[in-house]
């Protein structure tokens, strides 16, 4: 259903696609009318939602249409089951369905953040001559989370371990689905949203915290969606990915984004890369990839650095781009300083001007 707490001049829609009920928010002017400019799209990441854009929507250049879509089993769409083994494919032709639905004028220009910002990776390896430009905020690695140890992405183990729907925290799943609001415990979704979604030192507005926390709770939980399902495996730390739900999806057992450089140089869309440099989601040492969970001697019996070190996450980014400019494309890597993986939220003032820069070509 639409939802009636969003922010002045944003509207709450949903619409039946042929696979997804989904909700989506909207803002600016409408297809068909004068001085339309283009569509923006703002794919948001995981445990989150379309909320997460509000704030950025309210103020985009005139003669601009954006619109944010709720993933499935994210906010106020529908929850389906997310298969894994066709990586973030499912989520990627939810967005072509909802786009037909809606006749969206393309390209578009495709902003995603996160995990948003592997499915618009993609979107546009499927579909390039769609995509004007490419936004990416704090994105996942070209070659997906966890378990791989260099900058090509060369899995640690042959079956992934230590990547998948096995390494989600049980304290933080379980607040997700008795969508615990309290501030206790370290791993509760408002303390996890306070401490890892943004530089520690943000200090958020009230109402717009409950906002972005309800955007968390609103996750489906379970095999089928977050975080997974998993299988035991004789490799450390004992579980590699099974076939279903989100984590799943990012593994780099079925994610693979690299191919991005292979699209041809008539379509590649420019691609701007903006991050935080206090990320500790998405980052070279992530806080969430067991490999520097067991360097920290997090995850016991850690193999060492040679056999699993933590996943150089930016690295392989960067080196994916820059191949993607060999290749004939363009890239512009901007970095915010004492800011975490949410730019859109800390500082939109910032992100609307590098966003403004992409759409005034």
């Amino acid at each position: 259903m639409p939802r009636d707490d969003t922010l002045a001049g944003i509207d709450s829609r949903t619409v039946d696609t042929d696979r997804l009920e989904t909700h989506y928010l909207e803002s600016g002017t409408p297809n068909g009318a004068d001085k339309t400019e283009g569509t923006v799209v703002f794919i948001h990441g995981n445990v989150s939602s379309s909320r997460f854009f509000e704030d950025v929507m309210t103020d985009l250049p005139a003669g601009y249409r954006a619109i944010a879509p709720d993933l499935r089993g994210y906010g106020d769409s529908e929850t389906k089951p997310i298969d894994a083994t066709n990586g973030l494919r499912d989520f990627e032709a939810d967005l072509r369905a909802l786009f037909a639905e809606l006749d969206l004028e393309e390209p578009v220009t495709l902003v995603g953040w996160s995990n948003g910002g592997g499915v618009a990776m993609r979107y546009t390896i499927d579909n390039p001559e769609a995509v004007a430009n490419l936004v990416l905020i704090n994105p996942l690695s070209p070659y997906g989370f966890g378990g791989t140890k260099d900058e090509e992405g060369t899995p640690c183990f042959d079956d992934y371990a230590g990547s998948g729907g096995g390494l989600g925290n049980e304290e933080f799943v379980a607040g997700l689905a008795e969508r615990d609001r309290g501030e206790e415990g370290q791993s509760s979704p408002r303390k996890v949203l306070r401490t890892f979604y943004v530089d520690p030192s943000y200090v958020f507005d009230e109402e717009r915290e409950g906002s972005y926390l309800t955007g968390m709770l609103d996750t489906a939980t379970g095999d089928e969606n977050y975080p997974g399902d998993a299988v035991e495996s004789e490799n450390w730390p004992g579980v590699a990915p099974g076939e279903n739900g989100v984590n799943n999806a990012i593994s780099p057992k079925y994610c693979s984004l690299e191919e991005i450089v292979d699209v041809d140089p008539d379509e590649k869309p420019p691609v701007l890369w903006i991050r935080g440099d206090s990320d500790q989601i998405v980052s070279n040492e992530s806080v969430f990839d067991v490999g520097t969970l067991g360097r920290m001697g997090q995850v016991p019996d850690w193999p060492g650095e040679d056999v699993f070190p933590p996943q150089p996450m930016v690295d392989q980014t960067r080196a994916v781009l820059e191949d993607y400019a060999n290749a004939g494309g363009e890239f512009e890597e901007v970095v915010f300083g004492n800011t975490g993986h949410a730019p859109h939220v800390e500082v939109p003032g910032d992100f609307r001007d590098e966003l403004e820069g992409v759409l005034d070509g």
